[in-house]
C-alpha cells in the first residue's frame, strides 16, 4: 500500500491517541468523517494498523524488573522454541537475531527471586535452549517510538 500525506497524518494522530473519535480525527486531518473512516479501514486491512492497545506501565503492575536474555538454541528446535516463547506470558518480546545468540528475549519479573526462578526453571527448559546470557535493565531511557516520526525522518 502506498501511503500519501493524509495517511501519514491519520497514522500520526492514531499513534498519539488511538481513542480519538472519527469525527475528531477527520477534523484533525482535514477530511469528512466517512472518507476518514474508509482510509482508517484501508490502513487496517493493509496491515499498516495492526491493532489498538492500552499502554500499560509494568512497574505499576508489579513488574519491578525487566531483563534481556540472549538465547542460543539447537537449530533444529527453532519451531518448538518459537512456539513455546509465543505461549509464555512473561516473555514480553522476542526477536530472532544475528551474531552470537539466536534470539533476544525481553522479559518481565516481579523481583530478583522471580527472575531467578523464571530463568532456571522455565526459560532454560524451553525447547532447544543451549545457552543464555541475561542483562538487567537498570532504568528505561526510551521506550516509545513514533513510527510516524520515524517515517518522516527516514524520508518515507
Amino acid at each position: 500500500m502506498e501511503l500519501d500525506a493524509l495517511d501519514h497524518k491519520i497514522i500520526a494522530a492514531l499513534e498519539a491517541d488511538a481513542r480519538i473519535s472519527f469525527a475528531a480525527l477527520a477534523d484533525l486531518v482535514g477530511l469528512s468523517k466517512t472518507p476518514c473512516w474508509k482510509r482508517v479501514k484501508a490502513l487496517e486491512e493493509a496491515g499498516v494498523i495492526r491493532g489498538y492497545r492500552a499502554l500499560l506501565d509494568p512497574p505499576r503492575l508489579g513488574f519491578g524488573l525487566e531483563a534481556f536474555v540472549q538465547v542460543s538454541i539447537d537449530v533444529e528446535r527453532f519451531d518448538a522454541f518459537e512456539t513455546a516463547v509465543r505461549r509464555h506470558p512473561l516473555i514480553w518480546r522476542c526477536h530472532a537475531t544475528t551474531g552470537e545468540a539466536d534470539y533476544l528475549l525481553h522479559i518481565l519479573a516481579t523481583d530478583m527471586a522471580a527472575l531467578d526462578r523464571l530463568l532456571r526453571q522455565e526459560l532454560n527448559r524451553l525447547p532447544g535452549v543451549r545457552h543464555t546470557v541475561t542483562s538487567m535493565s537498570t532504568r528505561e531511557i526510551k521506550s516509545d517510538i513514533s513510527l510516524a516520526e520515524a517515517m518522516r525522518h527516514a524520508g518515507g
